[in-house]
């Protein structure tokens, strides 16, 4: 348990974090699993968007982001 004042604000802050975090990171995977299932260019279009705006709010890694776009969009070049 949080003893000072400060550190019971910050866990209540990051409980808020968390909660968006988590939500985000789905909406997230749900993206990626729509784009591998029919890897068209709307569906890309829709994943890189979400992927960079995932990298900006760093949820993932920037290398993380590019080598998920890199798999994808060869999957839609086959």
């Amino acid at each position: 348990m949080p003893i000072t004042k400060s550190a019971i604000k910050k866990q209540r802050v990051d409980k808020r974090r968390t909660v968006q975090n988590m939500s985000a990171k789905g909406r997230l995977k749900t993206t990626v699993k729509e784009a591998r299932a029919n890897p068209g260019s709307l569906s890309l279009k829709a994943l890189f968007s979400s992927m960079d705006l995932a990298v900006k709010h760093h949820l993932v890694t920037k290398g993380h982001a590019a080598r998920l776009k890199s798999r994808i969009s060869k999957l839609g070049k086959k």
